[in-house]
């Protein structure tokens, strides 16, 4: 009856009967908190505090949003879609549509792995991106679920092994300050090094996903595809290049500032200023922006939210003992289970940046007493926060994908995003992450 497997379990069975995500994490914290001992009172309270912890990301997305709409008026996305159809137009035969579907996916993974790096933008570039090219993935046949892996992949597995951009912030900021202010002696360079078996289960799902998960056809309505793209309009090269100008300009200032909040709002102001947006459709793009992104920033808040429950209970201690209690000295059952752990924590709160805290207080003396070298309790911590990344409804990881193949209403979130992505990422993750607790 520990209340954070109960509430995380409460919440994915809600999420995969499709009741809303902000709704699920809602119910399965209160439900949690009850199970853990608190009041009704407290445990709203407890949730109501934590919203907070969600805000800051929410706007960030909300701005990024904006941000993507601009480009999209620029019409860059356009240029870019119509030079990929008439590449698909000028070879009829199926080899040459083989390479170019492959190509395209290669296209999509180089974009999603700069995303986190070298043109840190996270998940914005996904809703620029993806919703004009909707037409050259049916086109091509391509199952969205693949796509969906493909980007996911892209947006998780630079992080966990690359010290740059988002990576920087995840394998230095986060995971080596928790392990050293929990008494680990280890170096930045260690760091990223532990990380690369794990990584190595994610370049397996994602191998399996191409190759054999979803390598067949897929058909999917033309109609409706068309029905969700917007007016067809001249396209300005004058705005596509000021677009240019504007995404470098949001690279520059989140660079400098270190706030994605920051970077959205340079970019957006380059469009306006240079009259691409003019002043008085700046409400009505922002609105827009918003409105696309919306849902991920309430589901993100929600997410902290839960795990300001989840931690106020005391389950994420009480499991790890009983655990500790139970295992004995066992360290191969002791790694397995850790990273269970860890695959139900993050699944309830969708943020691997998040649950590094939680995780690494208990982890690290745990890892200790059972006598895991620093290589491999570097590698538990890093994976155990990982898992869960790339199969939680309420991760932007799997949010981020959904926001751009589901233009069209043609892509479920949870069974198109979260469910392929679960299986293809995280059973790896898991056999990848044990497999270097034990040979570190």
């Amino acid at each position: 009856m520990n209340p954070v497997v109960i509430a995380v379990c409460i919440m994915l069975l809600l999420a995969l009967l499709r009741v809303n995500v902000v709704v699920a994490l809602t119910f399965s914290a209160i439900v949690g908190g009850l199970i853990g001992g608190m009041s009704l009172t407290d445990a709203v309270s407890a949730f109501e505090g934590g919203l907070g912890g969600g805000a800051t990301t929410a706007l960030s997305y909300a701005m990024l949003g904006t941000f993507a709409v601009a480009i999209s008026r620029s019409g860059i996305t356009d240029v870019l879609a119509q030079k990929v159809i008439k590449k698909i137009s000028g070879h009829d035969n199926a080899a040459a549509a083989t390479g170019v579907k492959y190509s395209v996916l290669i296209i999509l993974l180089l974009l999603a792995i700069s995303s986190q790096n070298a043109i840190p933008v996270h998940i914005a570039f996904i809703p620029i991106v993806i919703p004009p090219l909707l037409h050259v993935f049916a086109k091509l046949k391509l199952d969205r679920r693949l796509i969906a892996c493909v980007l996911t992949f892209g947006l998780v597995t630079p992080y966990m092994v690359l010290p740059i951009g988002f990576g920087g912030i995840f394998l230095n900021n986060i995971l080596l300050k928790n392990l050293h202010d929990n008494g680990l002696d280890v170096l930045a360079s260690q760091v990223p090094v532990a990380m690369i078996l794990p990584a190595c289960g994610m370049v397996f799902g994602l191998l399996v996903s191409i190759f054999i998960s979803y390598r067949k056809p897929r058909e999917y309505s033309v109609e409706k595809i068309l029905a969700s793209e917007p007016e067809k309009k001249e396209i300005d090269m004058r705005h596509v290049y000021v677009a240019i100008v504007a995404i470098f300009a949001a690279l520059g200032a989140q660079l400098y500032s270190g706030s994605m909040i920051i970077g959205g709002l340079m970019g957006f102001m380059v469009f306006t200023f240079t009259g691409v947006i003019k002043w008085k459709e700046t409400h009505d793009v922002f609105t827009k922006g918003v409105h696309m992104m919306a849902m991920i920033g309430f589901i993100m808040i929600a997410a902290a939210g839960f795990a300001a429950v989840m931690k106020a209970t005391g389950g994420v201690e009480t499991l790890v003992n009983s655990l500790e209690a139970a295992i004995g000295n066992n360290k191969p059952l002791a790694s397995l289970l850790m990273l269970v752990v860890g695959l139900l924590v993050t699944m309830g709160i969708g943020s691997s940046f998040s649950t590094i805290p939680i995780l690494a207080t208990i982890y690290v003396p745990l890892c200790l007493s059972f006598g895991f070298s620093p290589m491999a309790t570097i590698a538990i911590v890093g994976t155990a926060a990982a898992l869960g990344d790339a199969g939680s409804p309420a991760s932007d990881s799997t949010l981020g994908p959904t926001s751009g193949l589901n233009a069209d209403g043609q892509h479920d979130h949870i069974w198109d995003s979260v469910v392929p992505t679960f299986i293809h990422y995280n059973l790896p993750l898991i056999g990848f992450g044990w497999l270097a607790s034990m040979v570190l």
